[in-house]
């Protein structure tokens, strides 16, 4: 579940960078969140 959640997050911030149009801050945030999170199954000693 985390793990598509993450997907989707970075997918969504590649969007981001690719389109001329972006919502400034939230993209980025999306980034970290996503970060964050592969970061935390990473610790648990989970496959991404």
């Amino acid at each position: 579940m985390l793990e598509t959640i993450a997907i989707i997050l970075l997918v969504l911030w590649l969007v981001g960078l690719v389109s001329s149009y972006t919502m400034g801050g939230l993209i980025h945030g999306l980034l970290v969140i996503a970060i964050v999170i592969i970061l935390i199954r990473v610790i648990q000693g989970r496959r991404i």
